[in-house]
C-alpha cells in the first residue's frame, strides 16, 4: 500500500537500475515464447498477475515469468524493455510521478479495472442520514458514536499522509484522533465492530478483500482531500504488441469488474490464490473467453 502513493517515488526509482540488472532482456525472451511480467506483493496485483499467467499458459504456447519488484522498478523495467509488461499502473493520480518519467517510452494497453480509490470507510449499517460525508463527523452525536477515533493504518503509508491533510481540511483535529496501526490491525478493528454492529471509521482503499467480506461504503469527500477514483492499467514495453500480438491483445482485453475482483481476493484469502484463480475461471467462462478474442 505504501508505494501506491507518489510520496515514495524517489526511493523506488533510485534503486531501479541496480534491481533491473537481474531481470535480463524481456525482449530477447519473446523469441523463445516467454513473456516476463512484473508484479508487486499486493493482493490485487497478485491475483490479476497470476490469473494472467495461468490463462496465458493454459491457452497459448507461451510461458510466463513473473518478476517481483517495487512499482518504481517495474515502471523503469518496462520503459527499458527489461520487462514485457506490468499490470498495476494506478492512474491518473496515485502513480502520476512514475508515469511522468516513462510516458512516451511505454504503451498503455488499457484498464484492468476502474473505480479504485483511497478514502475513509464505514460499515453499511451506519445510517447514511447520520453519517454519509466526512463533514458529518463534526456532528456531536456522530463523534460520540465513534468515540472520537478514526482507525488508520501504518503511519508511513501515503493514505495516512492524505488522512492527516483531511483531518486538517475538515477541522477534525480537536475532535478526533487518527490512530496509526498496521493494515491487519485496521481490519481486525473493523471485524470487531462488525460483530458488535458498532460504528467505526477506517482508512481504506479498493480493491481490498474487506469489501468482499463485508458491506462497506466510502464516506463522501466534498473537499477532495483523499483523491479521485483511479483506473489500474497494463503497461507494456514499446514493440511488445508487434512482437507478441496475441498476448498483447489478451492483456488489452482483460477487464475485471471491481466487485468480482474483491470477491476473488477474499476467496484467495480464505483458500489460496491458486484455488481462487481456478474458481474465478470456472465462474466466468464467457468473460475469460472474450479476453482471447483478437480484434
Amino acid at each position: 500500500m505504501k508505494l501506491r502513493m507518489k510520496g515514495f517515488v524517489a526511493a523506488a526509482v533510485a534503486g531501479a537500475t541496480i534491481a533491473m540488472g537481474s531481470f535480463g532482456s524481456a525482449q530477447a525472451a519473446s523469441g523463445d515464447k516467454t513473456v516476463t511480467i512484473g508484479w508487486t506483493a499486493w493482493s490485487d496485483a497478485e491475483f490479476v498477475t497470476k490469473l494472467a499467467k495461468t490463462l496465458i499458459e493454459q491457452r497459448t504456447d507461451y510461458k510466463v515469468k513473473l518478476k517481483m519488484a517495487s512499482i518504481g522498478v517495474q515502471y523503469q523495467g518496462v520503459a527499458n524493455g527489461d520487462l514485457d509488461a506490468m499490470m498495476m499502473a494506478w492512474l491518473p493520480d496515485t502513480q502520476a510521478d512514475y508515469w511522468k518519467k516513462v510516458k512516451g517510452k511505454v504503451d498503455d494497453l488499457g484498464s484492468l479495472y476502474t473505480g479504485a480509490q483511497l478514502g475513509w470507510v464505514v460499515p453499511d449499517y451506519v445510517p447514511k442520514d447520520q453519517l454519509n460525508s466526512i463533514a458529518d463527523l463534526k456532528k456531536p452525536a456522530v463523534k460520540a458514536k465513534l468515540d472520537g477515533k478514526i482507525q488508520g493504518i501504518d503511519p508511513g503509508a501515503g493514505l495516512m499522509q492524505l488522512s492527516h491533510k483531511t483531518m486538517k481540511a475538515y477541522d477534525l483535529n480537536g475532535d478526533y484522533r487518527l490512530v496509526s496501526a498496521s493494515g491487519a490491525a485496521m481490519t481486525a478493528a473493523l471485524a470487531r465492530a462488525e460483530r458488535r454492529k458498532d460504528w467505526i471509521v477506517v482508512t481504506g482503499w479498493t480493491p481490498h478483500w474487506m469489501f468482499g467480506k463485508w458491506h462497506l461504503r466510502f464516506l463522501k469527500d466534498p473537499k477532495g482531500t483523499l483523491g479521485s477514483a483511479q483506473h489500474i492499467d497494463v503497461l507494456a514495453r514499446k514493440g511488445f504488441a508487434q512482437d507478441d500480438p496475441k498476448i498483447a491483445s489478451f492483456l488489452s482485453n482483460m477487464h475485471i469488474p471491481l466487485e468480482q475482483l474483491q470477491s476473488a481476493m477474499y476467496n484467495a484469502r480464505k483458500t489460496s490464490y491458486k484455488k481462487a484463480i481456478k474458481q474465478f475461471i470456472a465462474d466466468h467462462p464467457d468473460e475469460v473467453n472474450s479476453w482471447f478474442k483478437q480484434s
